[in-house]
């Protein structure tokens, strides 16, 4: 008896194996305290003069000022435009200036595709660190590239702000580990640390709470619906429980009636059931998992101010 169980165990476990979903989480962590952050920074730019306030685009820079302090981003963009029409190409500075309120309108308002363009377009890129702005500038094509999925433009950048910003640069690194759910990279930054940390702390709390993949699927092998019960869903253990003794159920019956037509195409779609929980249960287990990392890393992210948006210096 031992040993057709044990080639039973070693059959459903090489079964679950060939369903085997990625251990690996795709987390999608999410900022929270933007407004909050926002309302307590300050212009990194001279205040407009008694003739600049006078003038168009200065009436119109005062205005867009306004939107954009409310984060009223959509009028902000539209009032800044046209002080960038007004404002004549002799005042240089005050020309940059507009087109960098108007690229992080984008950046806040998640346009990023339309922010590179805005830089693009821009004489923002060939500023260099005397322009007031600069370290928040190169932060937000940071982001914007990565969301882009613009490898190599954000690789240039990050060269950038190592050059420049050595702090930022090692922040990043760690946010987007963090961000990726990296965990090999957030365990080397982690031993980086001459104490404990806050690293330490996400992987300790991760470790205790994740569920195993493939503890979901070969349970789920063994009795179909015991990967989603390990994993908490009652309901849909329950449903594979009988949808699968039922399949077979009526396979059984038919085969035992002399109906073998009917016994195969009742045992087929018995096998899609099967297969599809054993799959199914191991994605759950990720999903699982993805969310108590979600949880952990946006508190974590959050309270040390490790988003990028968050690193930003200056408002409005």
């Amino acid at each position: 008896m031992r040993r057709p169980a044990l080639s039973l165990l070693i059959f459903l476990t090489f079964i679950a194996s060939c369903y085997r979903v990625p251990d690996r989480i795709n987390p999608r962590v999410s900022c929270q305290t933007q407004d909050l952050h926002f309302s307590k920074l300050h212009t990194p730019f001279p205040p407009l003069n008694l003739e600049e306030r006078h003038s168009d685009w200065g009436r119109e820079m005062v205005i867009a000022h306004a939107f954009a302090q409310e984060l009223d981003l959509y009028r902000a963009v539209s009032t800044y435009k046209r002080a960038e029409i007004l404002v004549s190409d002799v005042n240089h500075n005050r020309k940059l200036e507009v087109q960098y309120d108007i690229l992080l309108c984008y950046f806040l308002a998640n346009r990023y595709d339309e922010a590179v363009i805005a830089f693009e377009k821009s004489d923002l890129a060939h500023v260099d660190k005397t322009f007031p702005a600069y370290h928040d500038l190169l932060l937000i094509l940071y982001e914007s590239y990565q969301e882009l999925d613009c490898s190599e433009k954000q690789q240039q950048i990050m060269e950038l702000i190592e050059k420049s910003f050595p702090d930022a640069a090692e922040k990043l690194r760690v946010s987007q580990a963090i961000r990726q759910g990296d965990l090999p990279a957030v365990e080397q930054f982690a031993a980086g640390f001459s104490q404990r940390s806050y690293l330490d702390d996400l992987l300790d709390d991760y470790a205790s709470q994740k569920k195993s993949v493939a503890k979901a699927q070969l349970f789920n092998a063994l009795v179909p619906g015991a990967g989603y019960l390990y994993i908490g869903q009652k309901k849909s253990a329950l449903t594979a429980f009988l949808l699968n003794g039922l399949f077979i159920a009526a396979a059984y019956e038919f085969f035992h009636h002399g109906h073998t037509a009917g016994g195969i195409i009742t045992l087929s779609f018995e096998a899609g059931w099967y297969f599809g929980g054993i799959y199914g249960a191991g994605e759950e287990a990720k999903y699982y998992n993805e969310q108590i990392y979600e949880k952990n890393a946006s508190e974590i992210l959050n309270d040390t101010k490790l988003f990028p948006v968050l690193m930003l210096q200056y408002g409005f």
